[in-house]
């Protein structure tokens, strides 16, 4: 009887698209729209704040103007409550700008503040780059000393291919980016070489196993194998990190967003990106092209 396997490498090229599709996306987002940058980064203040009467960011807006912060980041969160995002300003400065909110729309109540300096926002970005690039370093080194030299160059393609198609998004949507944000993309770096190290186990152990199979049969056969794992894991992830995300309010909302591109990323790439890549680049060094 004929064992089936899904044709994971003669539909590569269809994955290799796509890719290149969300990757071109996300450059060119950076490029012309960057980032959002939060106050943990930019330095500033955070007001999120509750207007008894039914009122509309436009409002809230045109009180603002008559103090010249007419240009401030204001979103509506829900039922009369907004968030505020100006420069960074002391604690009487702050309730300045509530009560020219107030005298013109009535009783408002600050829920929250946040206030970050400009120079701890600016060190705060150094150091979350600083851990990115550690982190980036030790994955190399490690995915490197495990695997040889074409399992830990896809590899670590295949992770900047999840980190940068989450910043795209990030950024084509004008998402924030905070502190919980590095967090989230040092999480990711985590989880998406774990995905793609079982699939690359996987081949080794089948290439040790049976010498003269052909090289695309074996790739298929190990995606094939540790599909089920790496789905059944993906979602069952991604099941509560949905859930967070719908319930568990403003103060986790971008970490969880971040998580769940990452994972969905990672879990496409591992399959869809990572072990054809290997393919593609042992054929070229087997053909002496390497």
């Amino acid at each position: 009887m004929k064992t089936f396997y899904f044709t994971f490498i003669e539909k590569r090229k269809i994955f290799y698209a796509l890719s290149i599709i969300l990757l071109v996306a996300s450059l060119g987002s950076l490029l012309i729209q960057g980032l959002n940058l939060g106050i943990d980064f930019t330095g500033g203040t955070k007001l999120h704040i509750s207007i008894a009467k039914d009122v509309k960011t436009a409002d809230v807006r045109s009180a603002l103007e008559k103090t010249g912060h007419g240009g401030d980041q204001i979103q509506e969160l829900q039922d009369g409550t907004f968030q505020i995002k100006t420069q960074f300003m002391k604690q009487d400065a702050q309730d300045q700008y509530v009560k020219a909110i107030s005298d013109k729309l009535g009783k408002t109540e600050v829920l929250q503040s946040t206030a970050v300096g400009p120079t701890i926002g600016q060190e705060i970005l150094q150091k979350g780059l600083i851990a990115l690039f550690i982190a980036m370093v030790l994955m190399i080194v490690y995915i490197t000393v495990r695997f040889e030299w074409r399992f830990a160059l896809t590899g670590i393609l295949s992770l900047f291919h999840d980190v940068f198609i989450t910043m795209g998004l990030f950024s084509i949507f004008q998402w924030e980016v905070n502190s919980t944000f590095v967090a989230a993309i040092l999480t990711i770096f985590g989880y998406s070489i774990n995905d793609t190290i079982v699939i690359f186990d996987r081949i080794r152990e089948n290439l040790g196993r049976v010498k003269r199979q052909e090289l695309g049969l074996v790739v298929n056969k190990s995606i094939s194998a540790t599909l089920r794992r790496s789905l059944v894991t993906s979602i069952s992830t991604l099941l509560p990190l949905l859930a967070v995300f719908l319930f568990g309010g403003d103060t986790t909302r971008y970490f969880v967003l971040a998580m769940i591109i990452g994972i969905t990323a990672g879990a496409y790439s591992s399959i869809g990106v990572a072990a054809p890549l290997w393919y593609d680049f042992s054929m070229a060094s087997k053909n002496k092209r390497f």
